[in-house]
């Protein structure tokens, strides 16, 4: 899906078979060129993936926003930056998705929704 980051569109992809929300440095520097400054620190972790190991070399937070006929929605996720990360967009993992309850359904159409029973808002 295609969301608004940091008032610019970009890919999003949401994995129900990814732990964590994950971002490479060659596309985050693609996109948002000397953006070194705002990672955090973070341990050295290793993260493995079907084309190998990579490696955290920090965690950046980056405003999400959907739009959506009810109203916009804002995520405020943090991304482990990967290098050598074999990605080109945003991944959003399951640790933000229970977070903001978001679910997705694979049935006759394929939909996604984002919040509480009382407050749930559909994007398909």
């Amino acid at each position: 899906m295609t969301v608004c980051i940091d008032n610019a569109q970009h890919p999003l992809i949401i994995d129900s078979g990814a732990h964590c929300s994950i971002v490479a440095r060659d596309s985050l520097d693609k996109h948002f060129p000397n953006c070194e400054k705002q990672l955090l620190p973070t341990k050295a972790r290793n993260f493995n993936s079907a084309s190998g190991k990579m490696t955290s070399i920090g965690i950046i937070i980056k405003e999400i926003n959907l739009s959506h006929r009810k109203g916009n929605i804002r995520l405020n996720p943090e991304f482990f930056v990967l290098e050598d990360a074999h990605i080109q967009d945003f991944l959003l993992g399951t640790d933000y998705q229970r977070i903001y309850r978001i679910d997705i359904y694979n049935s006759t159409n394929r939909h996604i929704t984002i919040g509480t029973n009382k407050e749930k808002i559909f994007f398909t």
